[in-house]
């Protein structure tokens, strides 16, 4: 386009008549076809971005899926009615049915007939207040036998606040753990009586393949490189989280505090070795899974803002506080920390904000922490 607006402009120049206005206006217009060429490289470089980060959180999705299918205990993904969408090796052993006859069956269904009414009461109750829930029920097996399982669960929830699913641990005991697993479900704290470490504001977490870091307080951004060496971010270790080496496949990946944190350090091969640690241990990749999910739609979205929106709406649900203006994000983020993880520029960033904030869709506190009211709908 620009050998063309040269040409053009020497053909003008060289007519005896014209206007004087004529060279200026091409001019001009060069300029805009350049503007136009460095907008279509900088969109480019963000299809690359986008590309890449996809890809990331992809693989750390894919290493999720094969811990989820791998777990030593058994594991449902059902809709928020309790309708089986998924389950992993053990659960089709407890159950005694192949995924493909599994699915689709309501979870009621392997409830003991007398305590079906009990299980409906938990459902409501789980519902009600979306917290995690623990119940010892008795579950029977295709082909009517009987035993008694652990059951915890929790709920995911779409941008709109509704529930979407509910996520499933089920694991079988006998009678002499049953008391004990039912004092465990009453406080099942990761921590315990073990040391804490503290990490300040801008620390880089030290990782060990055998370590799994449990966060007590404050909030770890996970990140890798992308192909550019570029940060590309991959989750948020928010407080009750776990995060390490030990859960990703990918070959760079590092943690770091964004506000003073507390960690508590647990080794692998103790979580490996004790049922109940182990227990208490797979709804935290369940945590992390479902993170890993909720950024990789926010990596497909294709428009800036609906990324930025979808990124809101994630920290909102993960870090937000209720206040009377809205829902305050408990940890201040730089506008370059939200234009990394929406695969954008901080002045991108800087004016959907502004636009968000004069719209009143957010607001901000005396300490810049973004408060999120009404963001629009995603689509």
């Amino acid at each position: 386009m620009d050998k063309r607006i040269a040409r053009l402009y020497e053909n003008v120049v060289k007519k005896p008549v014209m206007s004087h206005e004529m060279p200026e206006a091409l001019t001009e217009l060069s300029w805009a076809s350049q503007s136009v060429h460095f907008a279509i490289e900088e969109l480019y470089h963000q299809h690359e971005q986008l590309e890449e980060t996809k890809k990331t959180l992809q693989a750390e999705c894919k290493r999720y899926e094969e811990l989820f299918e791998e777990a030593p205990d058994g594991y449902l993904v059902t809709d928020a009615q309790g309708k089986i969408q998924l389950a992993n090796r053990k659960a089709t052993k407890l159950l005694n049915l192949k995924k493909e006859s599994l699915v689709g069956k309501p979870i009621i269904n392997f409830v003991a007939l007398k305590q079906k009414h009990e299980f409906r009461n938990f459902l409501t109750q789980v519902s009600q207040n979306g917290r995690s829930q623990e119940l010892i029920i008795a579950l029977q097996q295709h082909g009517n036998e009987l035993f008694n399982a652990a059951l915890t669960v929790g709920i995911s929830y779409n941008n709109q606040g509704k529930a979407q699913t509910m996520r499933w641990l089920l694991r079988s005991i006998n009678e002499s753990k049953r008391a004990e697993l039912v004092k465990i479900t009453k406080d099942r704290d990761f921590d315990g009586d073990r040391p804490i470490h503290k990490y300040s504001k801008g620390d880089t977490i030290p990782l060990n393949t055998q370590i799994i870091w449990y966060v007590r307080q404050g909030l770890v951004r996970l990140t890798t490189l992308g192909e550019t060496s570029e940060e590309v971010l991959v989750g948020l270790a928010v407080p009750g989280m776990v995060f390490g080496s030990y859960l990703t496949s990918l070959h760079t990946y590092q943690a770091t505090a964004i506000s003073d944190v507390r960690l508590v350090a647990i080794d692998v091969s103790e979580i490996l070795a004790s049922p109940a640690l182990s227990h208490a241990f797979l709804p935290k990749i369940n945590q992390r899974l479902q993170q890993t999910e909720s950024f990789l739609v926010i990596s497909g979205l294709r428009r800036v803002q609906d990324r930025l929106y979808g990124l809101l709406q994630l920290l909102k649900r993960e870090i937000g506080e209720k206040v009377a203006q809205g829902t305050r994000l408990s940890v201040r983020l730089t506008h370059e920390d939200l234009a990394n993880a929406c695969c954008t520029t901080r002045v991108t960033v800087t004016r959907l904000l502004s636009q968000l904030k004069k719209e009143g869709k957010i607001c901000f506190d005396h300490k810049k922490h973004i408060i999120v009211r009404d963001l629009p709908h995603i689509g």
